[in-house]
């Protein structure tokens, strides 16, 4: 089997993506002409973007923030269909003994990020922005990941971390980390995004695959146990892991949300994330062939 006949897809170890692992337990993917191969990446967006440039990673489930942003400076990724439509919510956390006590306090501080152009980065810019702050002069320093963010933040070394609400509420109620405020953005948490170089070749099997996860998703959300299973492999409360569920909502279909993207662009050069270059829809969206 050539190295085109595997497609490797990358996600962040959350519960997002528990509808891919349990079409994986199933063998649905087997009939297909292309084998399956899923990945997690806990260093998120950014480790994802990277690895599709370099071309270790084929198909990603990105933040939709993250992928216009890389799509539109490196050009090595198409967005081919939006995978999470119900918008994420980011915690704004600090180590527990903080000195920092609300929100306010955080605009000169230092922010820990996974990487440059994760979400991690990008949020934390956004909400900057929306907080009325200057964003030219913000501090960042790289953690790669949520480990990374957790000792950085127990020894002092940064002072602040954005990382989605419910994968981190388990360190909140334990005591680690402290919340002091939330960021939930105004457009789709995430999209499937699919290297360049595989569009034209592998179009169809990778719409097919595709399907099959939007069968899936349909079933976790229509799953009784679903929260149950949320609660039991990412240790989240049955409260949190309730209100999680009750927010969340897959986007089943290939539609092109032509308006969201124009309006994201339009943001993402408003906080000087992209430069401005008259781009829209068709310079970060590929129509996957119908079957």
């Amino acid at each position: 089997m050539s190295d085109f006949d595997r497609i490797r897809v990358g996600g962040v170890p959350e519960h997002f993506n528990l509808p891919w692992c349990n079409a994986l337990a199933d063998g649905a993917f087997d009939d297909l002409p292309i084998q399956v191969q899923f990945d997690e990446y806990p260093g998120g967006t950014g480790e994802m973007t990277s690895a599709m440039k370099e071309g270790s990673l084929d198909v990603a489930l990105l933040l939709f923030e993250g992928a216009v942003t890389n799509i539109l400076r490196e050009h090595a990724h198409r967005i081919v269909k939006v995978y999470v439509r119900s918008p994420l919510i980011w915690g704004i956390h600090v180590a527990a003994d903080s000195s920092i006590q609300s929100i306010d306090e955080i605009s000169d501080k230092v922010y820990a990020i996974s990487r440059a152009g994760s979400g991690s980065h990008l949020i934390a810019i956004v909400d900057a922005a929306e907080r009325g702050w200057p964003t030219e002069n913000m501090k960042f320093s790289k953690v790669g990941n949520l480990t990374g963010a957790r000792e950085k933040l127990a020894n002092g070394k940064v002072d602040i971390f954005l990382w989605e609400k419910f994968t981190t509420q388990p360190l909140v109620d334990s005591g680690e980390f402290r919340r002091v405020g939330e960021r939930e953005v105004p457009w789709p948490a995430f999209v499937v995004s699919v290297r360049s170089e595989l569009l034209e070749s592998h179009g169809q099997p990778i719409r097919s695959m595709l399907e099959i996860v939007d069968k899936y998703c349909r079933d976790f959300k229509q799953d009784a146990n679903s929260v149950e299973e949320v609660t039991a492999r990412f240790q989240i409360q049955p409260d949190d892991a309730r209100a999680w569920f009750d927010h969340v909502c897959w986007e089943s279909g290939f539609d092109r949300p032509d308006e969201t993207i124009v309006n994201l662009i339009n943001y993402l050069e408003q906080v000087n994330l992209i430069e401005p270059a008259n781009s829209g829809p068709d310079d970060v969206w590929y129509e996957l062939p119908a079957g």
